[in-house]
């Protein structure tokens, strides 16, 4: 376990541009991952690791219902910036899944139990094989209430250092940014474990 004093090294980020920020923390451990869902602006993460650390572990918990559009952009963002992808899918299928839940609305009882099959437990699988000791996150202020409590580095549960570059930005940067490096966005993006946007879909909670 990476241990930091978060208060005193966060003040010292608080300016820092992303790259700073990455440049810093790529040295403090070899055991690192990056968290993608392919979402609207997940290009501006992934293309900055495509200068920084190319052979860095990307992790995708691909739930199954993404939408084409999505599917589409996954696929050409990892082939674009050859990403070192690790996908991890439900353990029960699609089919199944749809025939013993269906897709639960959020203030179904039954929500819980569909994020934790097709979300929480690919990403713990993901964890527990990786055993990473830093995690790079494209989460931003604004984004939730429990986002706005947390900051350029966090902790999880499992005392994983989240390391989230890009925490002060605003869309209005990150669309900037996108128009000025000709990156892809991801407008149709929909996460069928948050479905509002100011939900958490529960990873950031591990």
């Amino acid at each position: 376990m990476i241990k930091l004093n978060l208060e005193k090294i966060n003040k010292e980020l608080r300016y820092k541009t992303p790259d700073e920020i990455i440049d810093w923390a790529l040295p403090l451990s070899k055991k690192k991952i990056v968290t993608t869902s392919f979402g609207i602006y997940s290009a501006v993460l992934l293309s900055t690791f495509f200068r920084k650390d190319k052979n860095i572990d990307v992790i995708w918990c691909d739930t199954g219902y993404n939408t084409p559009e999505t599917f589409e952009h996954a696929k050409n963002i990892i082939d674009k910036y050859q990403l070192n992808i690790h996908a991890y899918v439900p353990l029960q299928s699609r089919a199944v899944i749809d025939s013993t839940l269906g897709l639960p609305e959020v203030t179904d009882p039954k929500h819980e139990a569909f994020t934790e099959i097709v979300k929480l437990e690919p990403f713990r699988r993901a964890l527990k094989e990786h055993k990473p000791e830093i995690w790079f996150t494209n989460i931003r202020v604004r984004q939730t209430q429990y986002r706005n409590y947390q900051d350029i580095l966090s902790m999880s549960k499992d005392g994983i250092l989240k390391i989230s570059p890009f925490y002060y930005w605003t869309d209005g940067d990150l669309d900037n940014y996108v128009e000025a490096h000709n990156l892809p966005k991801n407008d149709s993006y929909f996460d069928v474990t948050k479905v509002l946007s100011h939900r958490e879909c529960g990873i950031h909670l591990q």
